[in-house]
């Protein structure tokens, strides 16, 4: 047996069991200039993809694994791209066109029969030629202009379509579609020489009050059979604003109104401009407005008393309940009841305020109560608002519309109250209640089916009106009365 050679003494371990302290550190040398010994491997620390499917690994077999994920990944990337672009053309109808030819030929020649053949490649006959109308793109240029951005209901309303061709060469048919509210208008267009222009007017309906969004205008290239169908989008979309029909009013048929602007009250207030009468002096009174010669004259101090004007503050408030009203025809009239008086006071310059009812989500928990402000900074956008308002179930009826807006606006003179037959005269008068004392509380009631006319009673004057015009005579005649 051959003895085994001793340890070299600068590698034997110490008697403790602990290496000498002149003896290197055991571990593969860090390349110089490169990482410091104590970074084994780059990889510690990292978050990314190659590390949660592979780990630190960095072998062959992990270069493979990461090479077909990659793979994988991209190709879901282009499929995902091809058949976006695929169902953005091909209609239900081409899917089931396509699911028929391997049905119907993988069959037909498996059981040897010829009617399936002759299906299947119909349908592949069917495809080509879809195929074939989607080839090619247009270069032409489309805008949409609208003549009139804003019109009365009932009036003729008519938006212009302008293709260009600015190619140098003639362009092929077109079939242009452009959605006019929930309607559809659509046109052929024909072939267009180069540089040339072609306009198409098109007819808009505004046989109802609304707010019809017009556009975009998009190009439609599709095959006779409707297998593919693709669409470019050309333009983008106009709004018509559908205005209610309203009435011209006097300046002063309001004649409801008792403070006009600036007129004195028979309110009293200790500091105005109309003077009423002298009193005596009192803690709190101001001492410019002591009378002097009454105070010499008395020996006791006199001060001025006022009678109280202000700015005719006018309130025209909408009920949206559909519970309000027993037609359609009885909401439209208040609507154009509503821009009539609002027009009417714009155009006067005196402070309007007009205000409708709020809708009440479907699935709240309680009942909403508030109030939506139209705009009255001019008639344009008073109109503008007032041709998007429709009724609904759950708004808030009459009585909480004057409710919210008695609680609200600050300085009311007079409120008129718009609603339909379906409000009793009990829920008038409850709604009159809702103002402060010395408010002027006008009910507009709009019922075709009533004799138009004007009652009175404690703090409530109802107006009953079966056509537009009557709110005009009736309003005259309370002026002259």
């Amino acid at each position: 047996m051959v003895a085994a050679k001793p340890a070299p003494a600068e590698s034997r371990p110490a008697r403790g069991g602990t290496p000498s302290s002149a003896s290197p550190k055991p571990g593969p040398a860090a390349p110089s200039g490169r990482f410091d010994a104590k970074f084994s491997t780059a990889s510690r620390g990292l978050t990314n993809a190659r590390t949660r499917i592979v780990g630190a690994r960095t072998g062959l077999l992990a270069d493979v694994i990461i090479a077909t994920v990659r793979f994988f990944a991209a190709a879901r990337v282009v499929a995902e791209r091809i058949f976006g672009r695929a169902a953005a053309v091909v209609t239900p109808l081409g899917w089931v066109v396509f699911a028929l030819i391997p049905l119907t030929l993988g069959f037909g020649y498996g059981l040897g029969w010829l009617e399936l053949v002759v299906v299947g490649w119909a349908c592949v006959a069917l495809v080509i030629i879809a195929v074939i109308y989607l080839i090619g793109r247009s270069s032409v240029a489309i805008r949409l202009t609208l003549a009139h951005s804003r019109v009365v209901v009932g009036e003729r309303a008519v938006g212009d379509i302008v293709v260009s061709n600015p190619g140098r060469t003639r362009t092929l048919g077109l079939t242009i579609e452009i959605p006019v509210g929930a309607g559809l208008a659509d046109f052929a267009v024909p072939r267009i020489r180069a540089g040339a222009d072609l306009t198409h007017q098109f007819v808009i309906p505004t046989a109802h009050r609304a707010v019809i969004e017009v556009g975009p205008v998009r190009t439609v290239r599709a095959d006779p059979i409707g297998l593919v169908r693709r669409e470019l989008v050309w333009s983008g979309s106009e709004h018509l604003f559908v205005h209610p029909r309203t009435i011209g009013i006097p300046s002063m048929s309001t004649g409801f109104i008792r403070d006009l602007e600036g007129n004195p009250t028979r309110d009293l207030s200790n500091n105005d401009v109309s003077f009423h009468a002298l009193r005596e002096y009192t803690a709190g009174d101001e001492r410019r407005y002591i009378h002097w010669k009454s105070t010499a004259r008395t020996g006791t101090y006199m001060v001025r008393q006022f009678e109280e004007t202000r700015r005719s503050h006018l309130v025209i408030a909408l009920s949206l309940a559909s519970a309000d009203y027993e037609s359609e025809q009885e909401f439209e009239m208040a609507v154009s009841v509503a821009g009539s008086l609002g027009v009417r006071a714009i155009r006067d310059t005196r402070t309007v305020s007009v205000v409708a009812s709020e809708t009440t989500p479907e699935f709240a928990k309680q009942k909403v109560f508030a109030i939506r402000q139209l705009s009255t900074l001019t008639r344009t956008r008073l109109l503008d608002d007032l041709s998007g308002v429709q009724h609904s179930e759950t708004a808030l009826s009459i009585t909480d519309v004057a409710r919210v807006t008695g609680e609200q606006a600050a300085g009311v003179s007079v409120a008129f109250l718009l609603c339909g037959s379906g409000v009793t005269s009990q829920e008038l008068r409850s709604a009159a209640t809702k103002f402060p004392i010395g408010v002027e509380v006008v009910a507009v009631v709009c019922d075709p089916n009533s004799k138009p006319g004007l009652r009175r009673v404690a703090g409530l004057s109802v107006l009953t009106i079966g056509y537009l015009d009557d709110l005009q005579k009736s309003l005259s005649r309370s002026k002259a009365a």
